[in-house]
């Protein structure tokens, strides 16, 4: 079958790699054009010079770039997907978008007789790398089903949760999770220090109980370390609550603690920590006890 990809950055480049070794016939595009050699040179599979040369002759086409301007642009631009895909076949848009960026897009894929599915991911870099993707899909259930073999390629969980938009707006519930956790633990990993515990041993054990999350198990050391170089940027991560602050004010639902944290990110954001890690919190907080 052959496959394309859109976008080859932190999560695409993996992501596409791995369809190669699922035996696609794979083609990328890559707003840089050096991404997409460096690519070819690692996995084999072919570049194109533009999203619709790179489509061309696809069963399926994922796409996955920065935001709700990059997905237009690289979907219906000049020289974009929507020109040069065809009848019959499936788009997949694996960005973290908007909502109604999805409902309109899944519109425009149905004029010209094109499938379409919204289907942000988590998992981070880590993720991407391994193969083991949580992906939330949105789309009429044909649209998935012709998704999910081509999705399984990086995913450890593939499911469908509603019509086009779903899938970005389940995503957008799980970034309000991570941002309540990542706090939650940037604080108790404080307190463990002021308290003069061994904070990693503490980590060690309470991690095995109630209090046990993604975040802990897999960042508590790193943060300890001051390290902040490992997956999601803080900068990606206001984007992300930048989309659930307008979901939610269109839906009428307070979310205090979300638009809380993301204050937070900001002001990581001016320590200069734009391109680290989301559990970068955790610097914010040392700063302000180093400075009180």
């Amino acid at each position: 079958m052959k496959v394309a990809f859109i976008g080859l950055g932190v999560m695409g480049y993996p992501m596409a790699g791995h369809l190669v070794a699922a035996g696609y016939d794979v083609t990328v595009f890559n707003r840089t054009p050096a991404r997409a050699a460096a690519w070819c040179e690692e996995f084999g599979g072919r570049s194109a010079s533009t999203p619709a040369a790179a489509v061309a002759g696809a069963a399926v086409v994922a796409v996955c770039v920065g935001n709700d301007d990059d997905v237009r642009e690289v979907l219906t631009g000049d020289g974009g997907v929507l020109q040069g895909i065809e009848p019959g076949a499936l788009l997949v848009d694996h960005t973290t978008a908007s909502a109604e960026l999805a409902r309109d897009m899944a519109a425009r894929c149905e004029a010209k007789g094109v499938g379409f599915v919204d289907a942000p991911v988590s998992g981070g870099q880590a993720g991407a790398e391994g193969g083991a993707l949580t992906i939330m899909c949105g789309g009429d259930e044909q649209a998935f089903q012709h998704a999910e073999p081509v999705l399984q390629a990086y995913a450890r969980c593939v499911r469908r949760l509603g019509p086009a938009g779903s899938g970005q707006l389940a995503k957008m519930v799980n970034q309000i999770c991570i941002a309540g956790v990542v706090q939650g633990l940037s604080e108790a990993m404080l307190f463990s220090e002021a308290a003069g515990l061994d904070t990693a041993d503490v980590i060690e054990v309470i991690s095995q109980g109630a209090a046990q999350s993604w975040q802990m198990e897999n960042r508590y050391l790193t943060m300890l370390a001051g390290e902040y170089e490992h997956g999601f940027a803080v900068d990606w991560m206001r984007k992300d609550l930048g989309i659930v602050a307008d979901e939610s004010k269109r839906l009428g639902v307070s979310l205090p603690l979300a638009e809380l944290v993301d204050s937070y990110y900001a002001d990581v954001q001016q320590m200069g920590g734009g391109r680290w890690d989301t559990s970068s919190l955790f610097a914010r907080l040392r700063h302000q006890q180093e400075r009180s």
